[in-house]
């Protein structure tokens, strides 16, 4: 689950979004993202996120250098049993609009955000050479075909930094606020993605709320248990009280994920679907 700017594999992915109310910034969208890269590029790499989100800059990406930790200990403690549990309403902020391309140093990552990923190429310029990977028109410009009003994240590595990454998280305000939308479609080799052929994927999918959610058939459901540490830190204000989430494997249809926040109120966790850049699901396969 994951787009990169030349070949690559990634493994181990966590794939994560939350509605959480924040102290500061009202209900605001968070998506989480982890993985195991092993960059198979003869230079540096980078990931690509399309975020459905307007409005971004450096100040929605987290500092979870003092937690590491916090995707994997959602998956283990969605592993052992189902509980059962929910979301919550509200509303959002309105910001200063945002210069539209920024580069600035994340954890290991140079990353390149973009209200328009054509304008990705001439940045490139401001990353630091030991991790500026060769533009990419063809493939910058799907995205901004494909993706319109999504922010674009280029997150820049080189060979030495590709497996030690802090979990990536990023808080915005969503597009559509009435669903939870997780950039998912994959391509490892610097091409353009394929949207609906088959791929192989094998990765955790987890939602979060603030409130307990009813739980389905096939998804484990439990309440987080933050250290006190985690809680009082950066990340601590976007972490959820809940959390929903299962494992998809197999081919399925390369798009990504999304269900309507009323479902997941509901505990209708089986709405979720696969889709493509205009919403449309993809049916080829079950999920």
């Amino acid at each position: 689950m994951c787009v990169s700017a030349g070949p690559a594999h990634f493994s181990d992915t966590i794939l994560y979004h939350g509605r959480r109310r924040h102290p500061e910034h009202g209900l605001v969208h968070v998506l989480g993202y982890q993985n195991v890269a092993v960059n198979r590029a003869t230079g540096p790499n980078a990931m690509l996120l399309h975020l459905p989100g307007t409005g971004m800059t450096q100040d929605n990406f987290v500092d979870t250098s003092g937690a590491r930790h916090i995707l994997t200990d959602m998956t283990a403690a969605l592993t052992p049993r189902s509980v059962g549990y929910g979301a919550a309403p509200g509303g959002m902020v309105d910001r200063a609009a945002p210069p539209p391309v920024q580069v600035f140093e994340h954890d290991i990552y140079t990353v390149v955000l973009a209200a328009d990923a054509t304008l990705i190429t001439d940045a490139l310029a401001l990353v630091p050479e030991h991790r500026r990977v060769a533009a990419n028109p063809a493939l910058f410009a799907f995205y901004a075909r494909v993706y319109p009003g999504h922010a674009v994240a280029l997150c820049c590595f080189d060979n030495r930094d590709a497996a030690r990454s802090d979990p990536l998280l990023l808080w915005y305000t969503p597009s559509r606020p009435d669903r939870a939308e997780l950039p998912a479609i994959d391509c490892h080799t610097g091409a353009i993605p394929e949207i609906g052929a088959p791929v192989p994927v094998d990765h955790w999918v987890i939602l979060g709320t603030d409130e307990p959610v009813p739980g389905a058939p096939g998804w484990e459901t439990a309440p987080t248990d933050w250290s006190e540490d985690v809680r009082d830190g950066p990340a601590g204000p976007f972490l959820p009280e809940w959390i929903a989430g299962r494992t998809y494997t197999g081919l399925h249809p390369n798009g990504d994920f999304t269900i309507a926040c009323a479902d997941l109120e509901a505990g209708r966790l089986e709405a979720m679907s696969r889709v493509g850049p205009e919403g449309q699901r993809l049916t080829q396969w079950r999920l």
